[in-house]
């Protein structure tokens, strides 16, 4: 039987954000109209107050993704939740970012006014040659970590991965990290805009450094930090025309799809986020390109996409 109430899938207009650190690469790269060269965020599926995505097409065109999300839970399978669960966005490195670190739900539960933690993934979309990722530390006490800290002993205390084009990370709360100048990722996380800044190389914005929070990074820092090494899968190349699952996290599950002939995917989740990162084709027989970024609702059936492509595809977790 056919579903006489099946959504059709909506297209969003990305919210743009200007940063100490940001560039004008989301326009030269996706054409995006951005507001300075400064441009470090794209929100490209949000429903956060911080930036909520505005629908461009069909009956729900023109209202924002959180209304979407409190009108018609049934778009979204159903699920329920406060709040939309996630945030996919693009950020463009023009310089280093601030040395940093999210909490946990708990955690912020309590100390941010009832907002969730951040977990997060890359998806490395652009990068020099030798590119490195300040991903976790050395300390092996919350002692140490906070003598080094409190010392500005950044060298001792940082460590780094070497990482390229094609390579995904996955960020757990409490892990120290920085993106580092050059590099253009895909970021999916929970929907949150909760970060703790350790360190920001004394920059000034409007005039003023921009705020630390090294008592609430000590807070939720992990000691001892994972090895770097783990957090890195090497995806550039992975077989053409499958869905690849790079992770399944309590909060989200991404996959990444190398569209070369085509290939369909029956709707088995709660909706999908589509990123569409390289190339251009044909979704069903919607034209999508570079740059776009839309919701398949739950109900929808049949997907299909035919043309040479790079997507990365999200949804919630059922993992928790």
């Amino acid at each position: 039987m056919i579903n006489q109430k099946q959504e059709q899938p909506v297209f969003l207009e990305p919210v743009m954000k200007q940063m100490v650190w940001g560039g004008n690469r989301l326009h030269e790269i996706f054409g995006y109209t951005i507001p300075g060269d400064d441009t470090g965020e794209c929100w490209a599926v949000s429903a956060h107050p911080n930036g909520d995505c505005v629908i461009k097409n069909g009956v729900h065109q023109g209202e924002k993704l959180s209304e979407l999300w409190e009108q018609n839970r049934d778009f979204f399978g159903g699920i329920t939740g406060d709040r939309f669960p996630l945030l996919a966005k693009i950020i463009d490195a023009r310089d280093d970012l601030s040395i940093q670190v999210h909490p946990d739900d708990s955690y912020a539960l309590v100390n941010e006014n009832g907002s969730y933690g951040k977990t997060e993934c890359w998806y490395i979309l652009d990068a020099p040659v030798g590119a490195k990722l300040v991903i976790g530390h050395s300390a092996g006490s919350k002692e140490e970590l906070a003598e080094l800290i409190n010392e500005e002993k950044w060298d001792m205390l940082l460590t780094s991965i070497e990482v390229k084009k094609g390579d995904f990370i996955q960020i757990d709360p409490g892990t120290v990290h920085a993106i580092t100048a050059g590099i253009l990722i895909l970021e999916i996380q929970q929907n949150s805009d909760i970060t703790y800044r350790l360190y920001d190389y004394d920059r000034l914005s409007d005039g003023i450094k921009r705020p630390l929070h090294i008592d609430k990074s000590l807070d939720v820092i992990r000691v001892p930090a994972a090895d770097p090494e783990t957090m890195v899968r090497h995806c550039a190349d992975l077989e053409a025309d499958k869905m690849h699952l790079l992770v399944e996290s309590a909060y989200y599950k991404v996959w990444k799809c190398n569209v070369v002939h085509g290939m369909e995917i029956k709707t088995e989740e709660p909706f999908y986020i589509v990123n569409v990162v390289e190339g251009d084709g044909l979704f069903n027989s919607e034209p999508i390109k570079k740059g776009d970024h839309f919701i398949i609702p739950g109900n929808y059936g049949m997907i299909k996409f035919i043309g040479k492509m790079e997507l990365v595809l999200s949804t919630v977790s059922d993992k928790k």
